[in-house]
């Protein structure tokens, strides 16, 4: 496990696949990893976020910009229910993630959504005490919905997850993140993004599944590609 600046850090490679990718390498997949405990009768199971922005988009112009050292916040919640929501923030440390989770009921979200964020500073938690800072300093606001399905795999050595999402929709200007009516526009360039994450190390036995099946390495941001779909300065509609 990797630690640095209080942060246990992890790999994360992206890549984009074609359909015919997506089936061959899943093939080898489950061959050798688990399919994830969380998945449906179908193997899927589909995933919300919301992601936060402040009034300069600082969150996304760092993602364009490539900057080594970055975050951003987001809400996330699976499978259309407030089963369980998370507040989290993925952090980028040069060629290393991080990633804060926080579990929040419905009440609470509905009130970070209606920008009631004070009930924060009340909760003893690293992750809540700065975004109630950041919130009350950036403005942070509502600023994008995503969805997709997502299709997992697990494997022991090496912490590694590999995930295979599908189905990516933008909530074209929406911040009902419980709403399944929310009117959503596909992004169909990039049909299945593929993901690798690990601690330490990859393991030889997965490692050898992936040649010859992925593209080169890209550096996807799925909250990036709704700049084609959503104005990129829209705080005046807020």
């Amino acid at each position: 496990m990797i630690e640095r600046e209080g942060y246990t850090l992890r790999h994360e490679l992206k890549y984009n696949l074609n359909t015919l990718q997506y089936h061959i390498l899943r093939k080898k997949l489950e061959k050798v990893l688990r399919l994830d405990p969380h998945a449906g009768p179908d193997g899927l199971y589909h995933i919300r976020s919301l992601y936060f922005d402040d009034f300069r988009n600082r969150a996304l112009y760092e993602k364009q910009a490539g900057i080594s050292r970055r975050k951003k916040y987001r809400i996330r919640i699976y499978n259309f229910t407030d089963n369980v929501i998370k507040l989290e923030c993925k952090n980028k440390l040069d060629q290393y993630i991080s990633k804060e989770s926080a579990t929040l009921t419905r009440e609470e979200t509905d009130r970070i959504l209606a920008g009631d964020v004070d009930f924060l500073k009340e909760r003893d938690n690293r992750l809540l005490t700065a975004f109630y800072l950041e919130h009350k300093r950036n403005l942070l606001r509502p600023n994008v919905i995503v969805d997709y399905y997502r299709e997992a795999y697990v494997h022991p050595v090496g912490n590694v997850r590999i995930t295979f999402d599908m189905g990516l929709h933008t909530g074209m200007n929406s911040k009902d993140l419980f709403s399944k009516d929310v009117c959503t526009v596909g992004i169909d360039d990039h049909p299945i993004i593929l993901e690798i994450k690990y601690d330490n190390l990859l393991p030889e036995m997965v490692r050898g599944l992936l040649p010859g099946t992925i593209q080169p390495r890209s550096a996807i941001g799925k909250f990036v590609m709704r700049k084609r779909f959503t104005k990129c300065n829209d705080w005046e509609d807020q």
